[in-house]
């Protein structure tokens, strides 16, 4: 797996230095409504605010109104037309998730643009409100849960406004490093075997799924919305910041290689805006280019038995 990113163009022009501003330059979102969860703060604030910074309305959907309200502010005050609207959502809860669709839904919204990006990394073995694995319910199961409450409100408004829908899931690069068998469809819950890191790894391997088998049903029913995953890079923190004088060298030397919030942001606003994604579906995208997934994204056998997985997961008692 790369971690150091080549700071050379790709196709599209773009590479792992460019910024979510750069790749969204000239472009005009005004009159599209997008969705960003997990929007309060990284990478998904960036997104929500660059966004808005190109004319489209976003409504930020997090876990906490009262820091949504603040985000909203802080967002407005830098881009004082912003159009910005804050709704509440616990990925973790599948109650949560129906009362916002439920909500949305009930505002007569349209809806151009999901960006699916909220997640937690390696916690320790915990289970959601439904009895699920807490990063598998939050970072897969919620999303998907979401994205199929909210898709006839996306092809209804593709069809009205003659405009691409588009939904973008955030992955990782990390999907590649999932279980040995990818997605461990028996031993969900099994704290036993529990690996805070594969877990993280096999919920990415799911987005990335998720992205590839929904394309290949809209392609079928010919709706005008596409669907693409990504992995956005890897973020600069300061989580390496007290290590030993050898340890904190190579570290600062790695260091300079990551990515910052702004070129974190990068690739989501590329495949939400850009013209060159039209009509491009169930790709995924690194450094604002498509690029090669993993080898468990292309078993569309893997990616079907997820679906039907996640639907009974999902079923609504």
């Amino acid at each position: 797996m790369t971690w150091i990113y080549s700071l050379f163009s790709g196709p599209s022009g773009f590479s792992a230095n460019s910024r979510a501003e750069d790749v969204t330059n000239g472009i005009d979102g005004s009159g599209l409504t997008a969705i960003v969860t997990g929007a309060n703060s990284g990478i998904g604030l960036e997104t929500a605010s660059v966004l808005a910074l190109r004319g489209v309305h976003v409504i930020i959907a997090v876990r906490n109104l009262q820091v949504g309200q603040k985000v909203k502010a802080g967002v407005i005050a830098k881009i004082p037309n912003a159009k910005i609207d804050v709704m509440e959502l616990d990925l973790s809860s599948q109650a949560s998730v129906r009362r916002f669709a439920t909500d949305y839904i009930s505002k007569d919204l349209p809806l151009n643009v999901l960006i699916l990006n909220a997640g937690i990394m390696s916690p320790p073995f915990t289970l959601s409100q439904d009895g699920i694995e807490l990063q598998f319910a939050t970072n897969h199961i919620g999303h998907f849960l979401l994205t199929n409450l909210l898709l006839d409100t996306m092809k209804k408004t593709s069809d009205k406004c003659q405009k691409e829908g588009r939904i973008v899931i955030v992955s990782s690069e990390l999907h590649k490093m999932s279980y040995p068998e990818g997605i461990r469809f028996d031993k969900i819950n099994d704290e036993k075997s529990y690996s805070p890191f594969y877990a993280y790894s096999q919920s990415k391997l799911a987005n990335a799924l998720h992205a590839k088998e929904l394309a290949r049903r809209l392609q079928v029913v010919r709706a005008n919305v596409t669907v693409n995953s990504l992995h956005p890079g890897v973020i600069k923190t300061n989580l390496l910041r007290n290590q030993g004088t050898v340890a904190s060298f190579f570290s600062r030397l790695a260091f300079s290689f990551l990515k910052n919030i702004p070129q974190g942001a990068a690739t989501s606003c590329y495949v939400a805006l850009h013209p060159q994604v039209k009509g491009v579906s169930g790709e995924y995208f690194a450094d604002c280019n498509i690029s090669k997934a993993g080898k468990f994204v292309d078993d569309s056998e893997m990616a079907k038995k997820l679906w039907n997985f996640s639907l009974e997961l999902t079923r609504s008692e």
